[in-house]
């Protein structure tokens, strides 16, 4: 038995370092210029038009909480910030991939989902639903609410 290094064989190659992130704009949470009840709205509808949706959440890129559609039962500060975690990885995932820029992300857990999508440069769509949700039909109906909710974040 030799009694020499067992640890595992290193990589020796480099690859080329990754070009640097880039920065994120400035925070939209608390920004009382921002149509509230517009945003309100299209939260909303995402409950109404798909059964299995518990609520969904418009949080920034920086984890802080724009607005909410959500019942008590679940925090929308903290939707918000597993939001920006997910779209952290996603972004980090693209970026090595070169893949392009983050789009969604979807989460699927025991007993339910939890689904991140990109609003524009400075936002996220967060959406929350059962098991029982139909995802198809979420990944069909959210992403045209987030291209609205872009539209209107983007005439602050």
């Amino acid at each position: 038995m030799s009694t020499g290094d067992t640890s595992l064989p290193r990589r020796t190659t480099q690859r080329p370092p990754l070009p640097p992130p880039p920065k994120l704009p400035p925070s939209l949470a608390g920004n009382p210029s921002l149509p509230y009840p517009a945003i309100g709205t299209d939260l909303a509808e995402l409950r109404l038009q798909i059964p299995g949706v518990q609520g969904s959440i418009l949080g920034g890129v920086d984890g802080l909480l724009i607005a909410h559609d959500v019942p008590a039962a679940l925090d929308p500060d903290d939707l918000a910030a597993m939001a920006a975690a997910t779209f952290g990885l996603g972004r980090q995932v693209s970026l090595r991939l070169g893949q392009g820029e983050f789009v969604q992300s979807t989460v699927r857990n025991g007993s339910g989902y939890f689904a991140v999508y990109a609003v524009g440069p400075q936002a996220l769509l967060s959406v929350v639903g059962h098991d029982a949700i139909n995802v198809a039909r979420l990944h069909m109906y959210a992403p045209p609410v987030a291209e609205r909710l872009a539209k209107l974040l983007a005439q602050v």
